[in-house]
């Protein structure tokens, strides 16, 4: 059983589990299953909290807005117009971001409690979401197991079955400061993505990919990150059984390095430009892997499509190490 780390204003107790291996510290929470801290060391041995987070679970709460270390769902980013069709049916969700649906919408996963057991090394969340929660079809028995590897690497896996057809993208929504504090647009990014998907004013993509040749896009060779991000990128590896790596961060001042392996297609890239007080803009970098957005509304973009029968599963491994 995880340490009691809090209880909701309705008294359901918050447990936060800590998991340690390989010279790395991670604490998950119950409650959204939110990594609150990842302590790392830095290429001098001094650890440092490299996640951004609360120290109680209030603060989650109270900021539900920046999504501070949550597991997103049932749908991660962006559906247009909060509406979308299946088998000749228009699913209409809730429209929390402009005309458009975000992260699962009003009351996505990162706000309730989800049960846990302990595995090895780690701690597995399940619950289940029920038919029209939110607006999405089917009942939806998901989990997310989080396991330390013997390198200290944190790995998240995901699995859910539906009793009806229905769409799933689920992913963590952690930022980033492997400085432990202070702005993180100094950071290095190189992602394995030669295309991203240009979006409109609301965020929902358009047109079809593009090529980042010659543009501020191209982090195909490391470079800093700077500002302005809040885009996905189109993986050149596209949907794999197994976990392969994508993405490198590196902070220079510390000489911690982050690196992202993933099953899915796609990764958002968010500099945080509007994270909001206890924080400022540019405090971390979030890579969310996933589907791509509006993905419902787009056949061309690679399927979020669940069937009965079938079984969801993704996985994300975040790497820790230095040079």
């Amino acid at each position: 059983m995880g340490e009691l780390f809090g209880t909701l204003s309705d008294g359901t107790p918050v447990h936060r589990w800590t998991l340690e291996r390989g010279g790395v510290r991670v604490r998950v929470l119950s409650y959204g299953g939110i990594v609150q801290s990842a302590e790392v060391p830095d290429r001098e041995g001094h650890a440092a909290d490299v996640v951004l987070g609360f120290p109680s679970v209030e603060g989650y709460v109270d900021h539900p807005g920046p999504y501070l270390g949550a597991l997103v769902g049932r749908y991660a980013n962006r559906i247009a117009g909060g509406r979308f069709p299946l088998d000749g049916r228009t699913y209409a969700l809730a429209r929390n971001n402009g005309p458009n649906s975000l992260h699962g919408g009003d009351r996505g996963f990162d706000r309730y409690v989800w049960d846990a057991e302990p595995v090895e090394h780690g701690v597995r969340l399940s619950r289940v979401s029920p038919h029209g929660e939110e607006g999405f079809p089917g009942r939806l028995e998901v989990s997310a197991t989080y396991t330390l590897q013997e390198s200290g690497a944190l790995r998240i896996a995901y699995e859910a079955v539906t009793d009806a057809p229905t769409v799933v993208n689920l992913t963590n929504h952690s930022y980033f400061n492997l400085g432990g504090s202070g702005h993180a647009g100094g950071h290095e990014l190189r992602l394995a993505a030669s295309r991203y998907t240009p979006v409109d004013e609301g965020l929902i993509p358009v047109g079809e990919p593009v090529d980042v040749t010659d543009s501020r896009f191209d982090f195909r060779v490391s470079r800093k990150v700077g500002s302005g991000y809040d885009h996905n990128y189109v993986l050149d590896k596209g949907v794999t059984a197994e976990a392969e790596e994508v993405a490198e961060l590196y902070d220079p001042a510390s000489g911690r390095v982050l690196t992202v392996a993933t099953t899915e297609p796609g990764i958002q890239l968010y500099t945080a430009d509007h994270l909001g007080a206890p924080f400022a803009p540019g405090d971390g970098i979030a890579l969310e892997t996933q589907h791509f957005p509006d993905s419902p509304n787009r056949p061309d973009f690679p399927t979020t499509r669940l069937e009965p029968g079938e079984v969801y599963r993704s996985a994300t491994v975040y790497g820790f190490g230095t040079r």
